[in-house]
């Protein structure tokens, strides 16, 4: 189905599916209407194969049996480490119908960090992908495991992930039952924390996110690993709830995107700001080369948006940006594009008004254009808890409000504005630091690829602003392009904010959601105790 070839039989798809979804999300098998309604549509491609939605609904069906001929049963946990495959989709919603609690791998950990997850979330069932198979024989006596399966080939001591789907029926599952997920933070200090939440199933007007995907002709493309919250929520449940088909790529690359977005005519994607800045820096004729018409709706979070970054990719794109503020722990705010473009920055009108306050440490509420804590109102299906830690929980709660751990404001319309987080505020002389806003400055340099800025000991100071940059193609380091960028700050911003040095790197500690890894930056940069 194409969107010029909808018409009326595109009308009645939605008519039934609006008449069946609220019950379907409810119990976890939204995938299933779709499979009836648009049942050769496609639901995933991917380099590794491709699933129609009656073909995914089949093989969801199908593992949801095995696991419950298994023993598994509603309440109990799985953990899955797996790359951006069909069989990511499939372990999500069979989990999703039957009850089952899953908890998403980042496949970058070490085992004993990977075996600490697996033992905390009590998980009973590990699925592996064989790309990862070292780190799944180390994690062969991990926590309470009783299953071992093995994704898209063999590893040592692990069942045979297709064996246990061969011979169980696709149709639907008898009493399905919501599960949900338990994705871990991974904070500033100490261990992850598991994030558990009681089991929602997403409105069925769950805003303008959903409300614009054409069931059988919308694509998404998928950017980032699925182990990540966001891409797992609005690059593949998100979606295929609402019949939208989901385009994976494997890794991050700026022009690949590009290539696939005019291969398969993507309508849809979820990007952080660091790859607006990679599609941004490519050279003029990649950029031009490739038809992006077909590009509706991309959205984005995880973390702060230079203005100017973002204004740049809509010049050249359109007004088709939407923007969310949000974390594991619950929702925050939206805003579409022509919001933003009146007032560049936000994130947001806060909805309802007191779904957002702004406090002082004390716990006092700041007026509007005062920068605190940004405090957001709790789920109403209840507190979120991390998991086996009720003194965390107790201390990201103010009565009825968690914090994140970000500041911010509201202004005098009462939209929200971020600055930075508050582990990375910097503090010289007394005077707070934002790094996100030198960063902004910085990344419109044109020799800047990409920068973090941070805090460094100062005797008379405390602390003073350093810059870490890497540099654009055909840029060379030098004393003199340091002085340049100190004096393009200094013209944009006032002194105290600026760097007093710039130190050049080839690679910034990004992980692959986007977000730069501040303390390992500052702690290269602390003396280290003897």
């Amino acid at each position: 189905m194409t969107r010029q070839a909808t018409g009326s039989a595109g009308v009645r798809t939605l008519e039934v599916a609006i008449q069946r979804l609220p019950a379907a999300l409810a119990n976890g098998t939204a995938l299933g209407v779709w499979a009836d309604l648009i049942p050769d549509a496609l639901a995933v491609a991917a380099p590794s194969g491709s699933r129609t939605f009656a073909e995914l609904e089949a093989r969801c069906n199908q593992l949801a049996r095995a696991l419950r001929r298994h023993g598994l049963e509603a309440g109990d946990s799985v953990a899955l480490l797996c790359g951006n495959r069909a069989e990511f989709a499939e372990v999500m919603w069979a989990t999703r119908r039957t009850g089952l609690r899953v908890t998403t791998l980042n496949w970058h950990l070490t085992p004993g960090e990977a075996s600490y997850i697996i033992g905390d979330c009590d998980a009973k069932v590990l699925f592996v992908d064989a790309q990862f198979a070292q780190l799944g024989v180390a994690l062969a006596g991990a926590g309470k495991l009783q299953h071992f399966l093995a994704i898209g080939g063999p590893i040592e001591g692990y069942d045979d992930y297709a064996g246990w789907l061969a011979g169980e029926s696709g149709a639907e599952v008898e009493n399905p039952t919501l599960g949900t997920q338990m994705l871990y933070t991974s904070g500033t200090t100490g261990r992850p924390k598991g994030v558990s939440r009681p089991p929602v199933a997403a409105p069925l007007s769950t805003t303008t996110i959903a409300a614009n995907y054409l069931p059988g002709a919308s694509l998404h493309l998928l950017t980032g690993p699925l182990y990540h919250a966001a891409p797992l929520a609005f690059s593949l449940m998100l979606p295929h709830a609402f019949g939208c088909g989901v385009v994976m790529m494997e890794r991050w690359d700026a022009e690949l995107a590009l290539e696939l977005i005019e291969r398969h005519r993507i309508t849809h994607t979820h990007m952080v700001p660091t790859m607006f800045h990679r599609l941004l820096t490519l050279p003029e004729s990649a950029r031009r080369r490739h038809d992006l018409s077909s590009l509706e709706f991309i959205l984005h979070g995880a973390a702060p948006c230079p203005v100017p970054l973002k204004q740049a990719l809509m010049d050249w794109l359109g007004p088709i940006v939407h923007e969310y503020y949000a974390a594991t722990e619950g929702t925050g705010t939206s805003v579409d594009p022509e919001t933003w473009l009146r007032k560049p920055g936000t994130v947001g009108l806060p909805s309802p008004a007191d779904h957002v306050r702004i406090l002082d440490e004390h716990g006092q509420l700041l007026a509007a254009g005062q920068v605190g804590l940004v405090y957001l109102k709790g789920p109403d299906q209840g507190r979120f808890q991390y998991h086996n830690d009720p003194e965390k929980t107790e201390k990201a709660y103010r009565n009825d409000y968690f914090t994140l751990g970000d500041l911010g404001y509201l202004d005098e319309d009462g939209y929200l504005f971020l600055t930075d987080r508050s582990a990375h505020l910097i503090i010289s002389g007394g005077v707070n630091i934002y790094p996100a806003e030198v960063e902004a400055v910085l990344l419109t340099h044109p020799a800047v690829a990409d920068v973090g800025v941070i805090g460094v000991p100062n005797t008379e100071w405390g602390e003073e602003v350093k810059a870490v940059a890497t540099l654009q193609r055909g840029w060379v380091r030098s004393t003199e392009l340091t002085a340049e960028l100190i004096e393009y700050c200094r013209n944009r911003l006032a002194h105290y904010k600026c760097p007093k040095s710039v130190d050049f790197v080839d690679e910034l500690p990004r992980h692959d959601n986007g977000k730069l890894y501040k303390q390992k930056l500052r702690e290269s940069y602390r003396p280290r105790s003897s």
